[in-house]
């Protein structure tokens, strides 16, 4: 049995669940906002993120770092753009070698650095892990069957996480393409935001399936731009995430993306949603891309609509009118 603290209330919330449920860890969930650890208290659950999983009375919630000083592992579960003052926060609490858990998926906005970046800079001391994968929260706090990676460059610390958090339902493969991991993890949600787009505009199956498929195709030529492996993103982290978060209506990005398509401006429809992390990763996609001589068309025009208010009927013809080529031109 390890101390595991969980920082964030949304997903952070349905796996401290699912790893208290399951493992019977010592786990405390921390947020920064006093009214969600307050209302959790009074309602036993997340009533706004995740209705219906009750919170198990051996779980502590808090809003005091001091917990870290005790962990044996610590899990992040946050935005994006809140991560870096997150871990400047942690840093003081933080023990040396101790394993720090990411299962965020994003890309630092302005920077353009992966999260493992982030941490390397911000918490040296720790041993980082990323944990991604098909996981919607919803499903993963109803302990309902579910896979993901853990991807780290220290093969201890990947095995680790690999014993604590597999269960019955859950179930972690170990990988350590680090930054391939992260990429498919983050740039999933750039091709979900398109394909809700897509529902949006009312298109079909074919469109979707034409979106889903060539946004992999893009996901693998920036990754193999940085260093990463094509094979990773024929797993969990690519393909397997890509599929969840295109089709599904957990899906904020997805959800986002249809207001989109009817209409509704993108700034608008990212406040209706909540945290839409395609809709800030697609900024860093369009830079990263620019910056490694990558061609990513639909991200590009997805940029070119969340951006610069682009018409997205105009945008789809766009990319339907591109020049002719074979199918398997070389990723780089």
């Amino acid at each position: 049995m390890a101390n595991i603290t969980v920082l964030g209330g949304g997903f952070g919330t349905a796996l401290a669940v699912m790893l208290y449920t399951t493992q019977e860890h010592e786990i405390t969930i921390w947020s920064a906002l006093p009214e969600e650890i307050e209302a959790m208290r009074r309602d036993g659950e997340q009533k706004e993120k995740l209705p219906g999983v009750k919170i198990p009375n051996g779980i502590s919630l808090t809003t005091d770092l001091e917990v870290i000083r005790n962990s044996d592992l610590v899990l992040f579960a946050i935005p994006s753009n809140y991560v870096r003052d997150t871990c400047k926060k942690v840093a003081p609490y933080l023990k040396g070698g101790t394993v720090v858990v990411n299962a965020g998926k994003g890309i630092e906005e302005g920077s353009y650095k992966l999260m493992s970046t982030l941490f390397a800079e911000e918490l040296p001391q720790a041993t980082y892990v990323v944990l991604t994968g098909p996981s919607h929260a919803e499903e993963v706090g109803r302990n309902i069957p579910t896979s993901v990676v853990a991807a780290s460059r220290s093969a201890t610390a990947a095995y680790l996480v690999q014993e604590w958090f597999s269960s019955p339902t859950f179930r972690v493969y170990i990988n350590d393409d680090v930054t391939g991991c992260e990429l498919g993890g983050a740039l999933k949600n750039v091709i979900a935001l398109a394909a809700g787009v897509s529902d949006g505009l009312g298109f079909g199956d074919n469109t979707k399936a034409m979106l889903m498929t060539r946004g992999l195709h893009e996901i693998e030529r920036l990754g193999s731009a940085l260093g990463s492996r094509t094979n990773t993103f024929a797993g969990l982290t690519g393909l397997g995430d890509l599929i969840v978060t295109c089709t599904s209506m957990h899906s904020r990005n997805r959800r986002a993306g249809i207001l989109i398509g009817q209409g509704v401006k993108p700034y608008d429809a990212v406040r209706q949603v909540g945290t839409v992390e395609g809709y800030y990763c697609c900024n860093a996609a369009y830079g990263l891309a620019r910056r490694y001589d990558v061609e990513m068309p639909i991200t590009e025009a997805l940029y070119h609509v969340l951006y610069e208010d682009a018409d997205v009927r105009e945008a789809v013809q766009a990319l339907m009118d591109r020049p002719k080529k074979h199918e398997y031109e070389k990723l780089t």
